[in-house]
């Protein structure tokens, strides 16, 4: 199964501008997670696609592998697609450019859930382990059946517990929250990204329900620690005084 990762990257951010860029480690925040990406014991290719000239010339400069795209796709997946259409690949997986710190081998497990044939897409999830995220409209849920494979996404609490409150110490875990990062069969990529927006989609602003909503399968697997995205000026700031403390106890 040839798997090829590729990393949408956009220079501007509402909250955090040139994100990409950011370099407050003596790495650009879209290197840091290139190099995660190319840990991945699956991706015998990974890419950076980009529309802006300035991320183009700073993944050269660090010998990465990039592209450049039309500027005029509304979304990640559309982006990803233009580059998916030219690749030697069977699997494609779609990493965001803000995620430094996704772990290798959550990459491995979502290429490895696409080797069921009967999957169009997978991605991944985490337990909920309290109210609050479980109430959050910001984190998105997803309920499976017994086989893995989503029945729904929302950011309303689902499974909704009608009589009593919701045990979040059950193993297994009956509630999970979405991790944005996906695995796509290319040829169903390539024909999600031409398929109008489904109701449910325009609904919950939820991209991923255009593929439940127009009967396509995404398988779901779970690992026990949620990567962080990088948002806002804090949360790049975090990541900052995390790299450099692991700095500093690898080199005491």
């Amino acid at each position: 199964m040839r798997v090829a990762i590729v990393i949408p990257a956009r220079y501007a951010s509402t909250r955090l501008p040139a994100k990409p860029l950011l370099r407050e480690t003596g790495k650009y925040l879209i290197q840091h997670t290139y190099e995660r990406a190319m840990q991945a014991k699956c991706g015998a290719q990974v890419i950076v696609a980009t529309d802006d000239e300035r991320i183009y010339d700073a993944v050269r400069g660090f010998g990465g592998r990039v592209v450049m795209t039309r500027a005029d796709h509304v979304s990640g997946t559309d982006r990803i697609a233009e580059v998916a259409a030219h690749l030697p690949a069977d699997v494609v997986l779609n990493v965001q450019g803000d995620e430094p710190q996704m772990e290798p081998a959550a990459l491995d497990l979502l290429a490895g859930l696409m080797a069921d044939p009967a999957s169009d897409m997978a991605t991944l999830a985490v337990p909920i382990r309290s109210k609050e995220s479980y109430l959050d409209p910001n984190v998105v849920k997803v309920v499976c059946d017994a086989g893995g494979r989503a029945l729904y996404f929302s950011r309303r609490p689902i499974p909704m517990v009608r009589d009593g409150e919701p045990d979040f110490s059950a193993r297994p875990a009956q509630f999970l929250q979405h991790l944005g990062v996906y695995a796509y069969r290319q040829s169903f990529l390539l024909k999600i990204a031409t398929t109008p927006p489904h109701p449910l989609e325009q609904a919950e602003k939820l991209e991923q329900l255009r593929v439940l909503g127009t009967g396509g399968t995404i398988r779901v697997g779970l690992v026990e620690h949620a990567h962080r995205g990088i948002d806002t000026p804090a949360d790049y700031a975090e990541f900052v005084r995390t790299y450099r403390d692991g700095g500093t106890r690898r080199a005491a």
